[in-house]
């Protein structure tokens, strides 16, 4: 039994990175012999095992056929006879089939440590196009890393794309790349990418219409990197991402993927009342006030920050008008809500005098910064 580390722990560390998460191939052993050997069995499509200790995983070496469109139409084959480099070979990237022996040799037999140094994308097989959730990771990881993508590998991807492939992709694993993307350095890659090989149309095509006009696109993708320098939430990136879109829009693109509810709900909040956010300095006191209650800033204060991270990423001179903003939901929120409705002689009076008190103290607040 032999046991190798493999896939983007050995990726990162040669980039220079911090590893987060080891995994490892386990060539020449069977499901019994590490169960014997006290290995916790978690794999439910083919034999993976979480070491008793660390509790990294370990997964047998294995082999892959196609069987079906989409992503989980693969049979898998693992057996103590597969060895390390038909495991590695059923990989997406050559930057990902690298792999390192416990004494530290780096086995590369697809010459992936020559495309890390190179800043390439390449997929190491044919084998990369029976499986849609790779166009995906490809774009993920050059929004991650700014690597550019071989022209044979954008090839097939857009052969995939164009083929119907893509349609298979799942909503839950289109999300969860998605997701995953927009947490990266440089998300607008993500959409670039998609777009070049022409997936993002079958996957997203409310994002993909954006560019029909140059500007909107330009300013939409520089406001998402822009996100991601201020180390946005991904409910704020996702939301800056949905701005410039429709809040039918969103609404279908949300739901079509399987958006969680806080990201959808940041999102839709930011096609509505980004454009009055950003004009925040032109509004009067009752104005500011119907803005802090169709957004319910007053029991959302935190998702009510992020709808302003969200409005304001890459807006040049933001920082006045979101401070104005702040200060006068900090006046407003300061309101007794409670001593109002005491004093209240009908319960129809209450919400008429808590907006008033707001409204004045609204008004005193934005006084101050004329």
């Amino acid at each position: 039994m032999k046991i190798y580390c493999v896939g983007g722990a050995v990726r990162d560390e040669l980039l220079g990175l911090p590893v987060k998460d080891r995994d490892y191939v386990v060539v020449g052993a069977t499901p019994e012999q590490m169960v014997k050997q006290g290995y916790k069995p978690v794999g439910r499509d083919f034999p993976v095992f979480l070491h008793p200790q660390t509790h990294e995983e370990y997964a047998l070496a294995r082999t892959e056929r196609k069987t079906a469109r989409g992503y989980h139409g693969f049979e898998f084959h693992a057996a103590p006879d597969v060895t390390l480099e038909q495991d590695l070979a059923r990989r997406d990237l050559t930057i990902n089939a690298i792999a390192r022996d416990p004494d530290g040799r780096i086995i590369d037999p697809h010459k992936g440590t020559a495309d890390l140094k190179a800043g390439v994308l390449r997929h190491v097989s044919p084998a990369f196009a029976e499986d849609p959730v790779r166009i995906l990771r490809v774009a993920r990881f050059a929004a991650r890393f700014g690597f550019r993508i071989a022209p044979e590998t954008l090839k097939l991807m857009r052969q995939m794309a164009g083929n119907g492939e893509a349609d298979a992709l799942v909503p839950e694993r289109v999300w969860q790349e998605v997701a995953r993307g927009l947490m990266e350095t440089k998300p607008s890659r993500l959409f670039e990418v998609l777009r070049e090989c022409g997936a993002l149309a079958r996957v997203m095509p409310e994002v993909d219409a954006l560019w029909d006009d140059a500007d909107a696109v330009h300013e939409a993708m520089a406001a998402l990197d822009a996100a991601a320098q201020a180390q946005a939430t991904l409910p704020a990136r996702f939301a800056v991402l949905a701005r410039p879109l429709a809040p039918l829009a969103v609404e279908s693109f949300a739901a079509r993927i399987k958006v969680p509810a806080d990201c959808r709900d940041l999102a839709l909040l930011a096609a509505r009342h980004a454009n009055t956010v950003l004009d925040a300095a032109e509004l009067d006191a009752e104005s500011t006030l119907e803005l802090f209650n169709a957004v319910d800033a007053w029991r959302r204060p935190e998702r009510f920050g992020e709808l302003l991270t969200a409005a304001f990423a890459g807006a040049p001179n933001a920082a006045p008008v979101r401070a104005r903003l702040e200060r006068a939901r900090a006046a407003a929120a300061a309101v007794n809500a409670g001593e109002i409705a005491k004093a209240a002689k009908a319960a129809t009076d209450i919400r008429g005098g808590v907006n008033a008190a707001r409204l004045a103290a609204i008004r005193r607040a934005l006084a101050r910064d004329e």
